[in-house]
């Protein structure tokens, strides 16, 4: 019969007290920490993105996928925005064509360089009429995107 040790028995005992631990299923975004699943019934208060900031040029293809974190009035917050986020780029104050972004992830446009934000609005309760070229009509998380 084979014996495993101290070592295997103590990794066994950790994965269990880890698993245990957690009141709710949680998961890492984007290095940006644990985060609840997105079914927080609470008025959204706040948006953060992650990463807050990205190079391009350390991306596969460089598209940076970006997510969206949401501060809600009631738990679980913060959570995990997966619909009803209008995302958009701009430079300074100004609107720009050199970033693209669809359902959160961004690209350069060929020739873009510089820095760019990365903009995303919480917007699935909020009736937009008008959106400035950096978000907002809603709570909007910003991050900085850096073009080759």
């Amino acid at each position: 019969m084979k014996t495993y040790g101290l070592p295997f028995f103590s990794l066994l005992v950790l994965a269990a007290v880890m698993t245990l631990a957690c009141g709710s299923p949680r998961k890492i975004v984007n290095n940006c920490g644990p985060v609840a699943p997105s079914n927080s019934t609470g008025s959204l208060e706040s948006v953060t993105l992650c990463p807050p900031v990205a190079d391009a040029q350390q991306y596969p293809g460089g598209q940076v996928s970006f997510a969206a974190i949401g501060v809600y009035t009631t738990q679980p917050s913060p959570a995990l925005i997966s619909t009803g986020v209008m995302w958009g780029a701009c430079q300074g104050e100004a609107a720009t064509n050199d970033v693209s972004v669809a359902n959160g992830v961004a690209k350069c446009a060929s020739g873009a360089s510089g820095t760019y934000t990365v903009w995303g609005t919480g917007t699935a309760s909020v009736i937009c009429n008008v959106i400035g070229p950096c978000g907002a009509c809603g709570p909007t998380g910003t991050a900085q995107l850096t073009c080759p």
